[in-house]
């Protein structure tokens, strides 16, 4: 979230973050925007509100702010299909992993489990399947013999400060959109997501 609003103040940036919203009142993004500048707010889940209401009352808060684009950033909760619905095409997340490998949780610990040689991480739109919408940038790095969890995330993790506000950038462009259950870039259908730091390829 910090390289998103950072990066949105850049010269010849074309987005601006407009709001930051977290389910947790204690979540560490909420301090983080108010010191940036970026309004927030908290719409804490209590147990007496059921999913759909929940969902609801986030979508009539985020409509209030007229978003082109809402980028998931540690929002983990899993939205509804009526909420994916209400702005279809017009959300990103970025998933700690090389899509469709390793959906869900504990993505660093299951790729050193079965020593994969690469990791990374895949920004997509999303859809009413969890970490399933089509893939638009993946950032990947070479898995070292001596990492553990905390090594290999922070790698992962700068790729991901890489991607995503470069995917944010070419939506609010006008050059990425999600159409027909695919990811469009520059008028053509994304068979395969952007690679950064593919082993067989360099950046494009």
């Amino acid at each position: 979230m910090r390289t998103l609003i950072e990066r949105s103040r850049s010269a010849g940036t074309a987005y601006q973050v407009a709001k930051v919203f977290s389910d947790q009142s204690d979540a560490a993004g909420l301090k983080l925007a108010e010191d940036l500048g970026v309004p927030a707010q908290i719409l804490s889940a209590s147990r007496s509100v059921d999913r759909a209401a929940y969902d609801r009352n986030l979508a009539t808060a985020i409509q209030a702010c007229s978003p082109a684009l809402i980028v998931m950033a540690g929002f983990m909760r899993i939205l509804s299909a009526e909420f994916v619905d209400a702005f279809a095409g017009r959300i990103l997340n970025i998933h700690p992993s090389l899509l469709p490998k390793y959906p869900g949780l504990r993505t660093h610990r299951r790729v050193l489990e079965a020593r994969e040689p690469e990791h990374g991480a895949t920004v997509h739109f999303v859809t009413e399947q969890l970490d399933g919408g089509p893939s638009i940038i993946q950032g990947r790095v070479a898995v070292k013999t001596n990492d553990d969890e905390a090594s290999l995330a922070a790698r992962v993790q700068a790729q991901e400060h890489r991607i995503y506000p470069l995917a944010v950038q070419w939506f609010c462009e006008g050059r990425l959109r999600y159409a027909d259950g695919q990811a469009w870039l520059d008028g053509q259908v994304l068979t395969e997501p952007v690679q950064f730091d593919a082993p067989s390829a360099g950046a494009p």
